[in-house]
C-alpha cells in the first residue's frame, strides 16, 4: 500500500489528459486540510481533490462533490482572490518526488498576465498545500509550520519555497544505467531498502516487486550481491524508469478475496497467489482503495469526543457493577445470620452471662454450630441483633439486585454505543448517536446542537438487498434499531440479531413472501457483520418473526425482549449482498 512517485507520476499523466489547459470554475475547502477543484474545459468539467490529512494524505480525480463550509477558510479565499477562473498551463513533477506543482496563468489585479503555483506535497504527516508567487514565494499554505516546530523548513507567508533535501537519492529517470549497480552494491542494507533509499518516489513496495521480477532475494544484502543479482535488479529498474518515461502504467489493485492488500500504478505479479484487477485509471484505484478508509479517518476524529464520553462512562459503570456484585454476594450471607437467630431462639437458654460463644446443634442439617455471642447482651438480645443484621442484608440484597440489573443495562447499553460509533460513516450517524446520547442522559444537549439538528442531514439505515431479491434493512445505531423493528417493520417481517451482543437490527421485509434458506442465511451473515462479532469466523445469530419482539418500557432504545425465538451460525461476510447507496 504505497502512495509513492509512481503513482504520482501515473497521476500527472491522467492530469495532463484531463485537465491540462483547463480553467478553475470552482475552488472548495470541504475540511481544514482538503482542496475540491473543479476544472473547466469544453469537454466537460472534471474533479481534482487534493488532501494533506497527515494520517490519509490523498490526490485524485473524484467523481464525487463534497459540500462547502458555510464560511469559506481563509486558504480558500486566498485561492479564489488569485487563481479563480486561471488556466492550469504545466502540471510537473520534480525528480520523481511525491511532490506535483500545477502553474496556473490568470491576470492580476491589475489586469496583467501573471503565473502562480500550487504545490501539493504527499508526504505523510508532513503533507501539505502550498500557494506560491512567481518568484517561488509562498502566498499562503493550507497548513502554516512556524520554526519552533520544524527547524527544517519554515511554511509560512513570505518565505522562499523549496522542498527540504534530507536523504541522498537520485532520479531514476536521469541515472545512467551504468551508475544503478553501482549505487546498489555500496548500501550495506537488504537490496530492497537499497532500492528505495536510492531513488526518489520509490516505495518498499515498488522496491520488492523490482526484487521479485529479478529473481533476486530482497533481503540479500547491496554490499554482498553478486555482480548477477546488481545486473537483474538494474535491468528491471531500466525497464521500470523507460515505463514510467513513455507514460506506460497498469493501474491495479491486489486482493486477497475481498479484502484489498496493496494497490500501483505497475503490475504487482509478487501477489501471483492473489487475484490482481487493473482498473482504466489510478484515480478509479484509489478512490476504490482509500474511500473506505478515508471516511473513518475522518469520522474517526470527528468521533473522538464521543467515544472519549461513552468510555469514560462505560469504565465508571463497569466499576460500579463490579463493587455492586461484590456488596450483593457478600449479602449471601444472611441466611446464616438468620439459622443463627433462630437456634439462639431455641437453645439460648443454655448460654452463661459472659459467654463470648455458644455450641448447638443446627436442626436444618443435624451439625454442630458455633454462634459468636456479644457477652454484653443477653442471648435474646443476640437473637434479635442477629435478625436485624439478616433483614437488613436481605433489604440490600433486593435492592442490589436491581440495581445490578440497571447497572447491566446501562454497560449493554453503551457497549452497543461503542460499537455504533465504529460503524459510523458520515457526521449524520455520529449526530444521531449525540442524540441516543442525549436521550439516555450521558449528555447534555447544548443549544448549538439543537439548532444544528434542524438543519442536518438526517441518517437512514443500510439498504442490503439479498441474492434472492429480499430487501434487508440495518440499524446504524439505537435509535435507528428501535425504529426499524417498532415503525418501519410489520409483524410478519423477520428479525434478525447477534446473540448475547451489541449489534444492529436487522429487518428483513418479507411483503407476504415466504424466505428462502439463502435469505435466512444471508441475513444472518449481515447481523454478525454489524455486531460486536464482526471479526470472529462464526457468530450465533437470534432470528424471530417481529411480532414477538417487545419493547419494556422506559428500556433503552435499541433494548428488547423475546423468548421463543430460533438460532442460526453464521458468518460476518455479505459478499453476496449489494449495498442500496442513500438518496
Amino acid at each position: 500500500m504505497a502512495f509513492d512517485g509512481v503513482v504520482i507520476s501515473n497521476l500527472v499523466k491522467d492530469f495532463k489528459e484531463r485537465i491540462l489547459d483547463g480553467r478553475i470554475g470552482k475552488i472548495v475547502q470541504p475540511e481544514e486540510d482538503e482542496l475540491l477543484l473543479t476544472i473547466k474545459k469544453p469537454s466537460g468539467n472534471t474533479r481534482v481533490s487534493l488532501s494533506a490529512n497527515p494520517s490519509l494524505p490523498l490526490m485524485y480525480i473524484s467523481e464525487k462533490n463534497k459540500q462547502a463550509p458555510l464560511k469559506a477558510p481563509d486558504f480558500c479565499m486566498v485561492l479564489r482572490k488569485h487563481i479563480l477562473n486561471g488556466r492550469i498551463v504545466a502540471i510537473e513533477q520534480p525528480r520523481l518526488d511525491r511532490v506535483v506543482r500545477f502553474t496556473v496563468d490568470h491576470l492580476d489585479e491589475m489586469g496583467d498576465p501573471s503565473e502562480k503555483y500550487l504545490y501539493m506535497e504527499l508526504m505523510g504527516k508532513h503533507s501539505n498545500i502550498i500557494f506560491c508567487d512567481s518568484d517561488n514565494r509562498i502566498i499562503d499554505a493550507i497548513k502554516h509550520i512556524p520554526s519552533r516546530v520544524s527547524s527544517v523548513r519554515e511554511v509560512l507567508p513570505g518565505k522562499d519555497y523549496f522542498v527540504p533535501i534530507t536523504q541522498e537519492k537520485k532520479n531514476l529517470l536521469e541515472i545512467e544505467k551504468g551508475g544503478i549497480s553501482p549505487l546498489l552494491s555500496g548500501k550495506p542494507n537488504p537490496l530492497y531498502k537499497a532500492i528505495y533509499s536510492s531513488f526518489y518516489g520509490l516505495s518498499p513496495l515498488i522496491s520488492n516487486e523490482i526484487c521479485f521480477r529479478a529473481k533476486v532475494d530482497p533481503f540479500q544484502m547491496g554490499n554482498t550481491a553478486t555482480k548477477s543479482q546488481l545486473d537483474s535488479v538494474t535491468e528491471e529498474l531500466w525497464k521500470l524508469r523507460g515505463d514510467i518515461s513513455e507514460g506506460i502504467f497498469f493501474p491495479n489493485i491486489a486482493s486477497n478475496g475481498t479484502e484489498p492488500l496493496d494497490f500501483s500504478s505497475i503490475y504487482l505479479s509478487q501477489y501471483e497467489d492473489k487475484t490482481v484487477e487493473k482498473y482504466d485509471d489510478i484515480s478509479t484505484v484509489l478512490n476504490k482503495f482509500y474511500a473506505s478508509k478515508e471516511i473513518y479517518s475522518r469520522i474517526r476524529q470527528k468521533s473522538t469526543d464521543l467515544r472519549k464520553i461513552v468510555s469514560i462512562d462505560l469504565e465508571r459503570n463497569v466499576r460500579k457493577y463490579d463493587l455492586q456484585l461484590k456488596q450483593l454476594k457478600d449479602t449471601e450471607k444472611k441466611e446464616k445470620y438468620r439459622v443463627y437467630g433462630e437456634l439462639l431462639n431455641a437453645y439460648g437458654y443454655e448460654a452463661k452471662e459472659g459467654d463470648e460463644k455458644i455450641e448447638v446443634l443446627n436442626y436444618y442439617d443435624n451439625k454442630k454450630m458455633v454462634i459468636p455471642l456479644d457477652p454484653t447482651l443477653s442471648p435474646s438480645e443476640n437473637s434479635q441483633k442477629y435478625f436485624k443484621k439478616y433483614n437488613k442484608m436481605k433489604r440490600t440484597g433486593e435492592a442490589l439486585e436491581e440495581l445490578t440489573l440497571e447497572t447491566k443495562g446501562v454497560i449493554d447499553h453503551l457497549r452497543s454505543v461503542l460499537n455504533f460509533i465504529e460503524m459510523a460513516q458520515s457526521e449524520a450517524d455520529l449526530s444521531q448517536i449525540r442524540e441516543e446520547l442525549v436521550l439516555s442522559g450521558h449528555i447534555k444537549k447544548q443549544r448549538s446542537q439543537k439548532n444544528a439538528s434542524k438543519h442536518s442531514k438526517k441518517s437512514k439505515p443500510y439498504h442490503y438487498i439479498s441474492s434472492d431479491g429480499f430487501d434487508f434493512y440495518v440499524g446504524k445505531n439505537n435509535i435507528q434499531n428501535d425504529e426499524l423493528t417498532f415503525k418501519f417493520a410489520n409483524g410478519g417481517d423477520w428479525w434478525f440479531h447477534a446473540k448475547q451482543m451489541p449489534g444492529s437490527h436487522v429487518v428483513v421485509k418479507t411483503n407476504g413472501q415466504e424466505m428462502t434458506d439463502r435469505a435466512f442465511e444471508e441475513a444472518g451473515n449481515l447481523a454478525a457483520y454489524y455486531s460486536d462479532g464482526k471479526n470472529s469466523s462464526k457468530v450465533e445469530i437470534d432470528y424471530i418473526q417481529r411480532k414477538n419482539v417487545k419493547k419494556p418500557s422506559g428500556a433503552n432504545p435499541g433494548y428488547v425482549i423475546y423468548y421463543t425465538n430460533y438460532s442460526l451460525t453464521a458468518k460476518p461476510d455479505i459478499s453476496g449482498l449489494t449495498l442500496v447507496e442513500e438518496d
